[in-house]
């Protein structure tokens, strides 16, 4: 087995991935995305198919402006239609409309395709992809032609699969992409057929996988082991049905796993925070349990777990989480044990142990908290806050002397039903405000800020980020305890905190708090470090 140094980063989230339930990319969204790709060091970005919609036309001709130092744009269309010439076909006329010095063609490779499908005989077929490499080449184009459903058309008829890839090459092709349409062909498949034809043409070989066995990065790294060089994908596997192959894990395998090189090493380190912004711009849940990139990917909960993680992360961690962007997470609960109380512990008093009387006391206090219904996994920064109260080292903002809520029926004429009033003390000065909002928690929100932001004017910089509501005993009915888990957000980075009540107003009420008293805390403590230095 040959392997490449270099494999081309090949990414196609803003066509392939367009094709997801659920995404529809902006001309905007895709220009900031093609921007990011670019400083991620990706070096091929399939952008959209110019023929299929104005909207895409209207990108090609923006995106030629962007001073792009890594990535190059290409365009995606398909072969001549049957029985006409390649002058004659629109979609290609479009294609050319783009201005892109790449393109990527896409033919049939599977007989039954062919016939049934498409509805041509197998040598017009052969025809239409050496006529359109041919044409596209003659027009100074660099040309990509992905050979769909090559496995099954391989499995089905080795012979005319091959025919179809002879035919692109003699025409001119410049890579021949392996395509895994379905999504159903086995990494040891993958391998052995690439291989063959690795060997057989004279022509740089690439792969292109679905994930319709969830074996999509698994199919990609067996392909560039048997010696393709160009690796197709998008950004969190997101596109059609299950997705496609997810360069967010091929890079990193290919890259920190196998020695090889996709993106310029110095950038690899950019990985988690461009899964995170392709995912917010397409305006889709994060997974979390995502390989490499995912906020869970090197997180740990077991007691014995973080007691080995302390002692040397190699014990339940592949690599240094650091290496793609992404940071290691002490999950605080019930069955951590002490151990994984002391890094958050530390954050605050270093001289403190596991067997110190005041972890113990943590401990307890956390079981006991835990018992009420609260989880702080996915609210660490309340236990922050929790942390600096029991050791003393605290010092309160603010009091709260009091709070209460009124909700009316909507109005005609007025958009908001709730009320909200809140009475704090800073010192010796007492702040009582009244703020109306859209239901109880968004009443409460204005009224807390209105009443601290003359103390302190950074509240104006937070913003809600997400709100979710648990019911945690949902057999008591209406009396059940509520979970609340609010994440803020400012110019610095993002935060979660909880709320525990069988009132979901006074749990949404307790969150808010926390995730206030968290500014305010995380500000002073920068500020500390900034007059010490």
């Amino acid at each position: 087995m040959t392997m490449q140094q270099y494999i081309t980063a090949y990414d196609s989230t803003l066509r392939d991935g367009a094709q997801a339930q659920g995404v529809s990319f902006t001309v905007e969204d895709k220009l900031k995305i093609v921007e990011r790709l670019d400083a991620l060091g990706i070096s091929y970005i399939e952008a959209g198919n110019p023929g299929s919609n104005p909207k895409d036309l209207v990108f090609f001709e923006r995106v030629s402006a962007l001073k792009l130092k890594h990535a190059k744009i290409i365009a995606f269309g398909s072969t001549r239609k049957p029985g006409i010439s390649p002058q004659a076909d629109n979609n290609l006329q479009s294609l050319l409309l783009a201005k892109t010095k790449a393109v990527a063609i896409f033919g049939k490779s599977w007989d039954y395709q062919v016939t049934d499908i498409l509805r041509t005989s197998l040598a017009e077929n052969l025809n239409m992809i050496a006529d359109t490499v041919a044409y596209l080449k003659q027009q100074g184009k660099e040309v990509v032609f992905d050979a769909e459903h090559f496995y099954d058309g391989y499995k089905a008829n080795p012979d005319y699969a091959m025919q179809t890839l002879r035919a692109a090459a003699d025409a001119g092709a410049d890579v021949l992409c392996l395509c895994d349409t379905n999504g159903g062909t086995f990494p040891d498949e993958v391998f052995e057929i690439t291989k063959k034809i690795v060997e057989t043409v004279n022509c740089k070989v690439g792969i292109h996988c679905h994930n319709d066995c969830e074996m999509a990065v698994a199919n990609s790294v067996a392909a560039v082991k048997a010696g393709a060089v160009q690796v197709q994908g998008t950004i969190n596997g997101i596109g059609e049905r299950c997705g496609n192959a997810n360069l967010c894990s091929i890079i990193p395998n290919l890259q920190l796993k196998l020695g090889l090189s996709c993106i310029p090493q110095e950038n690899i380190a950019d990985l988690a925070s461009a899964a995170r912004f392709v995912s917010e711009v397409a305006n889709m849940m994060f997974n979390d349990k995502a390989a490499y990139v995912g906020h869970d990917a090197f997180s740990h909960k077991g007691g014995m777990h973080i007691d080995a993680v302390t002692k040397n992360p190699i014990s339940y961690e592949h690599i240094n989480p650091e290496l793609v962007g992404n940071t290691r997470h002490i999950l605080v609960s019930e069955v951590a044990g002490r151990s994984a109380l002391l890094a958050k512990i530390h954050a605050v008093d270093a001289t403190l142990t596991k067997d110190s009387i005041e972890t113990k006391r943590l401990l307890e206090h956390l079981k006991s908290l835990e018992h009420d219904g609260y989880q702080f996994e996915s609210a660490e920064h309340s236990f922050d806050l929790l942390i600096h109260k029991l050791l003393g080292r605290f010092q309160p903002f603010f009091a709260l002397n009091e709070y209460n809520v009124s909700i009316h029926e909507f109005s005609a004429n007025r958009s908001n039903n709730a009320v909200a009033k809140v009475k704090i003390s800073v010192g010796e000065q007492v702040e009582s405000v009244s703020a109306e909002g859209d239901g109880p928690v968004n009443a409460l929100d204005k009224a807390i800020r209105r009443a601290l932001e003359r103390f302190y004017p950074q509240i104006s910089e937070v913003r809600l980020v997400d709100y979710k509501v648990r019911v945690l005993d949902s057999d008591k009915a209406t009396a059940a305890k509520v979970r609340v888990l609010i994440e803020s957000a400012d110019q610095n980075g993002s935060w979660t905190t909880i709320g525990v009540s069988t009132d979901i107003i006074d749990a949404s009420w307790r969150a808010m708090l926390d995730a206030i008293e968290y500014k305010l805390l995380r500000d002073s403590q920068a500020t500390k470090h900034l007059v010490a230095t």
